[in-house]
């Protein structure tokens, strides 16, 4: 493990990320465009960086958690970016989620410095972030992996931090993760829909269905949530198309079908559309709500 680990992105899932290293006692050195968040990781016992470059120049370890890969390419490749410090045997673990085709692209230049770069992409979300049990999904060197894993497990669970496959491998596994977890949150908003036209408790229907084959997480965490009409963000849905925007691309790029996925898709518009961008991403089932003449 590194003697001190950057972290560049201290959002709303990076900084509970890199609160949960400080918890470890890594020394972390930090930079983000918000310096408010810097100042938390500060109070913490992390250092600030004035610029990606420098954080590659103390770093052999630097950790990314950027909202889209214009960012992470910025960060790289821009005025004193990364690319300009990077230390030959510098691994760069990146939790954003980016088009597949993009960390292909970044591997590919952090290995002409002499490094080596993970495409890492998480799922869990800020209770994940903040709770230390994120799931990563790992592209890239196996070797590399391993050298961090340490680390990483103090943001996830060992047992969830699984090297798929080469470079951009994580971010294709991100991208199928994204897709189910939106068809099934439409399954449930139109299950709970159905209970409440019917007039039986939603709540009922939710606990038997957690007893049996239709039980999942989704269910679980985001069905109680359409229950209360709890829409505080933990991922939030303007963030939610994004992610979905490099689902449809992936689809695309390899040929796949997936019309369930189209119709989530259009059903995130229309919850962004009627001013619902910062709820959390469940906030679908309002969509589903109100064409049930629910609301």
């Amino acid at each position: 493990m590194a003697d001190a680990v950057g972290f560049i992105g201290l959002g709303a899932m990076g900084k509970p990320m890199a609160l949960n290293l400080r918890k470890h006692d890594v020394a972390v050195v930090v930079h983000n465009r918000s310096h408010a968040a810097e100042r938390v990781l500060a109070e913490a016992g992390a250092s600030i960086a004035t610029t990606p470059a420098a954080i590659a120049a103390a770093c052999d370890v630097v950790l990314l958690m950027l909202p889209d890969a214009p960012d992470v390419e910025a960060v790289l490749e821009g005025p004193s970016g990364l690319l300009a410090g990077l230390q030959p045997g510098t691994v760069v673990v990146d939790s954003s989620t980016i088009a597949p085709s993009a960390a292909i692209r970044f591997a590919g230049l952090v290995a002409a410095r002499g490094g080596a770069y993970l495409d890492a992409p998480v799922s869990g979300g800020e209770i994940g972030a903040i709770d230390g049990t994120l799931t990563f999904m790992v592209g890239g060197d196996a070797d590399a992996l391993a050298s961090v894993t340490p680390l990483l497990a103090h943001m996830g669970k060992a047992e969830r931090i699984v090297h798929v496959g080469p470079s951009g491998a994580g971010q294709i596994c991100k991208a199928c993760n994204q897709l189910v977890i939106g068809g099934t949150m439409v399954a449930v908003a139109e299950a709970l829909a159905l209970a409440g036209k019917a007039g039986v408790d939603g709540a009922k229907v939710r606990q038997a269905l957690l007893g049996g084959f239709a039980s999942s997480r989704v269910l679980e965490v985001h069905g109680e949530r359409m229950l209360t009409g709890n829409y505080k963000p933990g991922f939030k849905a303007k963030l939610y198309k994004k992610d979905l925007r490099i689902v449809a691309e992936a689809l695309a790029e390899y040929g796949v079908a997936a019309p369930e996925t189209a119709l989530v898709q259009q059903l995130v518009h229309a919850q962004i559309a009627a001013g619902g961008g910062d709820d959390d991403y469940s906030g679908i089932a309002q969509v589903i709500f109100r064409l049930a003449r629910l609301d």
